[in-house]
Formats: C-alpha cells, sequence, structure tokens
C-alpha cells in the first residue's frame, strides 16, 4: 500500500498545503501571534519537510522533534484545536479524499501530547 504521501499527491501536494494552511493560520487571531517573531520562509520549509516524513514521503526534516519545538510555547488545547483544525480545513479545500484527511488528522493527533508538552 502507498503512503498518505503518495496518496495525497506527493511534493506538490504537501507544498500547496502548507502555503494554504499557513495563510490561514496568519490569519486566526488565536494563534497568530505564536508566529510574530518567525522567519516563515524558514518556518514553511521546515513544515513542509516534517509534513513529508510524517506522511510516508523522503525524511528530510531535520528540526527538533515536536517536544523540543513548543516547550517555550506555552500552548494549550485551543491552540492546538486551532491548528488541527486550520490541517483539515486546508485538506478539504484541496479536495483530498475524506479518508486520507481522516489519517492526516490522526497522524496530527498523534502528536497532541509532545505538542502541548
Amino acid at each position: 500500500m502507498s503512503s498518505v504521501f503518495e496518496q495525497i499527491g506527493g511534493t506538490g501536494a504537501v507544498d500547496a498545503a502548507v502555503d494554504i494552511f499557513y495563510r490561514n493560520v496568519l490569519a486566526d487571531p488565536v494563534i497568530s501571534h505564536f508566529f510574530d517573531a518567525v522567519d516563515m520562509d524558514r518556518q514553511i520549509g521546515k513544515q513542509k519537510a516534517f509534513l513529508t516524513m510524517a506522511f510516508g514521503g523522503p525524511n528530510n526534516y531535520t528540526g527538533k522533534d515536536m517536544r523540543a519545538a513548543h516547550k517555550h510555547m506555552k500552548l494549550t488545547e485551543a491552540h492546538f484545536n486551532a491548528v488541527a483544525g486550520h490541517l483539515q480545513t486546508t485538506l478539504q479545500e484541496l479536495q483530498v479524499p475524506p479518508h486520507l484527511v481522516a489519517e492526516v488528522m490522526k497522524i496530527a493527533a498523534s502528536t497532541h501530547d509532545d505538542v502541548l508538552n
């Protein structure tokens, strides 16, 4: 069986999803402030590499693990849910089939405890 990465359309699909995802995140007053001092080009590159790896594609991710990357942020359940919601909406906007959206959301849910420390 092919990976989620292959099933959603590979690099092009991940690139499009991350671009739309961050456009939505940066427009959300609940979470946009977390990115005020972030180099967004660098962040987008790291996110594309992370999702590619998380979805079973080539592993070129060199960033911190989830817990280390988020420990200083004092994130809450509401923050996690806002980000997860933007991910789901992005995938639906890109017309990713519902069974793959569910698979991606399961992968996202698996990061919950590490992201919230």
